[in-house]
Order: C-alpha cells, then structure tokens, then sequence
C-alpha cells in the first residue's frame, strides 16, 4: 500500500475512476445487448428505440474518455447499420 501522501490520492482517484468508467461500459453493454435482441427479434420499432437510447451513452462515455473516440464511433457505425438492414428487410 503506498505510504506517500500523493500516492494515497492517486490511489483514492484511480479507484474511484475505475468504478466509474466501469459502470459506463456495464451500461454501453447492456444498451447495446438491448440492441441486439431487438434486431435477432426482428423488431424494428424496438430496435429503433434502442438504439437512440444506446447512442447518447456511448457518445458520452467516449466524450469522458471511458473508451476512445473511435471506438464508440464504430459501435455507434455498427448498431445503426443494423438496425437500417432490420429496416429495409421489412
């Protein structure tokens, strides 16, 4: 365990990060398993709604760098392909 005043708080402040950023991958997670059983369901309206709840969140996550920028624009690229394909089956 460190012993240093500074290296307590940065202890403290990766932690507490840590927790943070794992709660919003947990939750671009299960936004984007929301997704999926909506498209495997072939509901479009469904799908449609997810994934305009899912896009906020991982828009979100990569503006607070949870995760980086290009990955939530290919998440985002591939969702929204997805449930545009859903769409024009039908």
């Amino acid at each position: 365990m460190a012993t240093h005043k500074s290296a307590v708080k940065r202890h403290k402040q990766s932690t507490k990060r840590n927790l943070r950023n794992q709660t919003r991958r947990t939750r671009i997670k299960n936004l984007t398993k929301d997704v999926q059983s909506a498209i495997e369901a072939e509901d479009q309206d469904t799908a449609k709604k997810a994934l305009d709840e899912a896009i906020p969140a991982i828009q979100k996550a990569a503006s607070k760098g949870t995760i980086h920028k290009r990955t939530a624009a290919r998440k985002i690229s591939r969702l929204t392909r997805m449930v545009n394909t859903l769409q024009s089956v039908e």
